[in-house]
């Protein structure tokens, strides 16, 4: 460790514990981006928390908080500090009268859901996956597909921030809420979250089936219940065979019924869908015929209208496997234009021009299966909207995902041509990219515009975090203003990427050049920094929370 840094260290809360490792190495759950944080750093306490805060604001550092990386874009990379909350991880009540839970935010979705049962409880609603933290899963609007739901903050009642100038801030709708409302969607770029209070509802069974249609019937019944008949619903649609599978789930009592079986859910079917993933990098021709071979093994579908079904707990219900490393390049548009959307990108792949209107080459280039369909009203919810929630704020939204796997960490040749037309089309159609996931063509200007309550989030950012404590590369680029060069005094940089041995892309940051500080002028830096963050509008700070917690 930097000397410096372990001189301070004890200069700020001696007897505060300060762990950090020096040799650990971070990738995205995907391993698309990997990155060698300078220190990294696992918290018990609220206290050390605080302390992490306070030094590296003293030592000009950046701080990156990461759960399990499940986005697959550089967001969560760094060559600074990384702080991991998953010694963070209790619940610390839960009212039974009320099902309102109050949780330690590192705790994982898994470890949630397991508690949460045992107290005869659920959560509302869930994504694809449950490795995330609490806190991780609501900062990139992390939804499921219900129109019955919106995105996961939607359940998030209040939580507590600690904020760059080292106290922990409570807010909620009737408190602090400009920052509540940026503190929902936060891009991790306004301090570390610590707290979260959680809706929480009685524990379910669902019982769901799933079965294949032609795209056609699917378009067809788009306006009379595809969507509603059910309490949750998601497609997934197969463009080269023009079939979708539809998976659609209600609350049960009935008894438990587990999903079939065969040998393809098991590791010999993983491993020879992988493999031929693999050989598809090069001749990528055989990819309409893996999406038939697919359908009929993995699904066991050899018609139309073939169907399973099972009854499972209901967050299980809800979780799929993603398999295996994957871009993931998911928009939100207006439910309304989805017969639009999958039509005319279905016409691309299929080679018909005329009905497509998509500027692309579609020259030798062959995706992969399938492309997920999902779907959220947030619209009906009365409470505090996220200032960057994605979703339509007057109407139900659609999620498109175009996934692309990664097999055996090699990335797929159509990705940059797939990507570019894709998100064209999404754009076309008033599309709004998914924070997490990997878009590549939007600019800067473009995400203004998709946002007009961007700058109300621009704004509490820079009360919240003046120095850039938690900014990165990839907050410059496509959200926070332009700097005519000039970076914010914690703000870290990316300075080059190149290609990692085990796949994907080593990540590496700077932070701007800074003078070597005295204590004592780094404390006073210190005072004017907490006295003029308590001076800004949004910080309502509690002092007998503040007293409490020291």
């Amino acid at each position: 460790m930097d000397p410096y840094v372990e001189s301070e260290s004890s200069q700020i809360d001696g007897e505060v514990a300060f762990r950090p490792s020096s040799n650990h190495r971070h990738h995205t759950w995907a391993k698309t981006y990997h990155s060698f944080p300078e220190l990294y750093i696992q918290p018990r306490t609220i206290q050390e928390i605080r302390k992490i805060v306070n030094l590296a604001r003293r030592c000009r550092k950046r701080l990156v908080v990461v759960g399990c990386g499940h986005s697959p874009s550089d967001l969560t990379c760094t060559s600074s500090w990384m702080v991991n909350l998953d010694h963070y991880n209790k619940i610390l009540s839960v009212d039974k009268s009320t099902n309102c839970v109050v949780m330690q935010a590192g705790i994982r979705l898994y470890d949630l859901i397991a508690q949460l049962r045992e107290n005869g409880l659920s959560m509302p609603n869930l994504g694809s996956i449950d490795n995330q933290s609490i806190a991780g899963a609501f900062a990139t609007a992390t939804h499921g597909s219900s129109t019955r739901h919106g995105i996961l903050s939607q359940s998030v009642l209040s939580l507590k921030i600690i904020l760059a100038h080292g106290r922990e801030v409570s807010c909620a709708p009737d408190k602090n809420a400009d920052l509540f409302r940026a503190a929902l969607v936060s891009l991790g770029a306004l301090g570390i979250i610590t707290e979260v209070v959680f809706q929480a509802i009685p524990a379910f069974k669902l019982q769901w089936s799933q079965s294949l249609h032609p795209l056609d019937d699917i378009i067809r019944d788009w306006k009379t219940g595809l969507w509603t008949r059910t309490e949750f619903t998601r497609i997934w649609w197969l463009p080269y065979s023009k079939k979708a599978i539809r998976w659609r789930a209600d609350k049960t009592e009935e008894e438990i019924r587990l999903p079939p079986s065969s040998w393809w859910t098991g590791a010999l079917g993983f491993h020879t869908y992988h493999t031929l993933l693999y050989i598809s990098n090069w001749f990528p021709r055989i990819l309409p015929a893996l999406e038939g071979f697919v359908l009929n093994v993995q699904y066991g579908f050899t018609h139309d209208g073939a169907h399973t079904s099972a009854v499972q707990e209901g967050q299980s219900g809800l979780l799929m496997n993603c398999l295996y490393s994957q871009f993931v390049n998911e928009w939100a548009i207006p439910l309304d234009k989805g017969p639009e959307a999958l039509t005319r990108l279905s016409a691309w792949l299929h080679g018909d021009d005329e009905t497509a209107r998509i500027p692309y080459d579609l020259d030798g280039l062959y995706v992969h299966a399938p492309i997920e369909v999902r779907v959220t009203d947030t619209s009906t919810n009365p409470g505090l909207r996220p200032y960057l929630d994605n979703t339509v704020p007057d109407g139900p939204t659609l999620y498109l995902n175009a996934t692309l796997y990664r097999p055996y960490n090699t990335d797929p040749p159509c990705r940059k041509r797939y990507y570019e037309a894709f998100e064209w089309l999404m754009k076309e159609l008033g599309g709004r990219p998914h924070w997490a996931k990997n878009f590549s063509t939007v600019t800067k200007q473009e995400i203004y515009s998709m946002y007009p309550t961007m700058k109300d989030w621009l704004r509490v950012r820079s009360e919240a975090d003046p120095e850039g404590m938690f900014v990165g590369d990839w907050h410059r680029r496509l959200v926070l203003a332009d700097d005519h060069g000039e970076s914010l005094r914690s703000e870290e940089r990316m300075v080059r990427v190149e290609p990692a041995k085990a796949g994907g892309l080593n990540w590496f940051g700077q932070l701007p050049a800074k003078s070597a500080r005295s204590s004592s002028s780094q404390e006073s830096f210190d005072m004017i920094h907490g006295s003029e963050a308590e001076d800004r509008g949004i910080l309502r700070i509690d002092k007998s929370e503040t007293e409490a917690a020291l």
